[in-house]
Formats: structure tokens, sequence, C-alpha cells
């Protein structure tokens, strides 16, 4: 078992790994929208679900995996109002179908209404 993604992703200051890599799978935590550096993204839920994937993608590059990689997804909106929006989004990064789950909860870290967290398998696509 690996820790990944400990230089390119700034992390919040808790208990936890940005990834974890086994030899037949990379667990993701969820991931904020936030830039590389920590700071949290404005705008629509499109940005930041964008936001969110792309922190994704940098994790898994470092872990030597990809998006495409990706067998299990897991989101969480804090208002389910937001779902198509987020899924139009999701749709442009991630076109392979995973397994994927979505559920409402009542709140986020830091205020944020979307928190997305995966599992991909190692190696190249």
């Amino acid at each position: 078992m690996t820790r990944t993604a400990k230089n390119q992703i700034t992390r919040a200051k808790a208990l936890q790994s940005q990834a974890i890599k086994t030899p037949t799978a990379i667990y993701c935590s969820g991931q904020l929208p936030a830039d590389l550096r920590g700071n949290l993204v404005e705008g629509s839920i499109r940005e930041k679900t964008k936001a969110c994937i792309k922190a994704l993608s940098a994790i898994l590059e470092e872990a030597d995996s990809s998006l495409d990689r990706i067998v299990k997804v897991q989101i969480f909106l804090t208002d389910m109002n937001d779902f198509a929006e987020m899924n139009e989004e999701y749709s442009q990064w991630i076109k392979h179908s995973p397994a994927r789950s979505c559920v409402a909860v009542k709140s986020l870290p830091k205020g944020v209404n979307v928190e997305i967290e995966c599992v991909a398998l190692p190696g190249a696509a």
C-alpha cells in the first residue's frame, strides 16, 4: 500500500491521504472544488464539478493511472437540484460509464456543494 499525490495537490489539514495505491486499485479521497493550490472554486456547479474532476485526474496521473481507469465514482451533493448540471460536466470528462452513485448530504467540508471520490485501476489506459 502506497500513499500517492503528496506533491501536486494541496491537501486539507486532515488525517487522510489524497489516494492510496495498492497492486489492484487506487482509492482516491473525496475532492472538493478547489484549484491545485487549495483555493476554493467559485461559480456554477459545472465549474465546481470540473475542479473536482481535474483534481482527481492529477491524483490519478501521479499514481500512474487516469480518469479512463476509474471503476467506481461516488458523488456527494448538498442539493439534488444540481444533479443535471453536475452530470453534464461529469459526462465531458468520464465517458466510459464506471459504476457510480450520487447522494444528497446535509453539508460538506468548507461549505462546498459538491465532493467527488473514486476508485481506479492502476496502470496506463
